[in-house]
């Protein structure tokens, strides 16, 4: 079995594989400051009280943006299961040419989100949306490049900026409106966010598509945790909430062999 970890801002999203299936996802805050005996502790019950042995575990891949977390976990994964982890990385296998200028600054669960896509969409191009704490979009076109990206502040950092910077414009929940018009401040915010996230998203596909891809075909993934607010627009060819559990997977296999 394959423990795979991903280490982002908000949560740590995880996730066990046996074979090519995957049989549990949970989530944990990634909070900074925790020790490799919370995580560890947390990782062996949370296994073990949904039936899956913690010693079956035989690898465990990890992908992190939050740095500082990254010692507690690795620390956690040689004292609780024994297990060097796997760490998503510069120098690994990923099976991807990286056309950033700069390949390191590519986060690590964007390239696993990558990977996942090569695997689940060979010789296509790929447009993937993450919305998480940041909203993401990554290029992976049909020869496995990561072509690059483009990153904006995502629903919650949105509305935080609204809410610290206005003094008479609180917080919301994140909802779809029911008309792009409020009639009400908190209706107006919900608008604001969810439409002003729609349209961005449709221009910067279509500035991909014409300016990358000379009007081919893209096929656009939705990942993260606010996919679901976009259920019913027409924006997704196909929602994978465990893209990147998915990627770093494929990622661990192709680092045994």
């Amino acid at each position: 079995m394959i423990l795979c970890l991903d280490i982002g801002n908000s949560h740590i999203y995880g996730g066990v594989f046996a074979q090519d299936k995957l049989l549990l996802q949970f989530r944990k805050s990634s909070k900074t400051g925790a020790s490799s005996d919370e995580y560890g502790l947390f990782l062996r019950a949370v296994l073990r009280e949904n039936q899956i042995d913690p010693d079956k575990i035989q690898h465990i891949s990890i992908c992190n943006v939050v740095p500082e977390v990254q010692y507690p976990v690795s620390a956690a994964s040689q004292k609780y299961f024994n297990i060097a982890p796997f760490i998503l990385q510069a120098g690994v296998k990923t099976g991807l040419k990286i056309k950033y200028r700069n390949p390191l600054e590519v986060g690590a669960d964007r390239i696993a989100n990558a990977i996942a896509v090569t695997g689940l969409f060979p010789n296509e191009n790929v447009v993937i949306i993450d919305l998480g704490t940041a909203t993401t979009f990554c290029l992976v076109t049909k020869d496995k490049s990561y072509q690059g990206g483009v990153i904006l502040p995502g629903l919650k950092l949105s509305m935080a900026a609204l809410s610290s910077g206005a003094s008479r414009l609180g917080s919301v929940e994140i909802v779809r409106p029911e008309a792009c018009l409020g009639r009400a401040t908190a209706d107006s915010i919900q608008s604001g966010l969810f439409n002003g996230h729609l349209g961005a998203m449709r221009e910067i596909i279509s500035q991909i598509q014409q300016q990358e891809l000379s009007g081919e075909e893209v096929r656009v993934i939705g990942t993260g945790g606010f996919t679901n607010l976009f259920a019913e627009v027409d924006i997704f060819d196909e929602v994978i909430p465990d893209l990147v559990l998915k990627g770093l997977f494929l990622a661990q296999k192709m680092n045994l062999d």
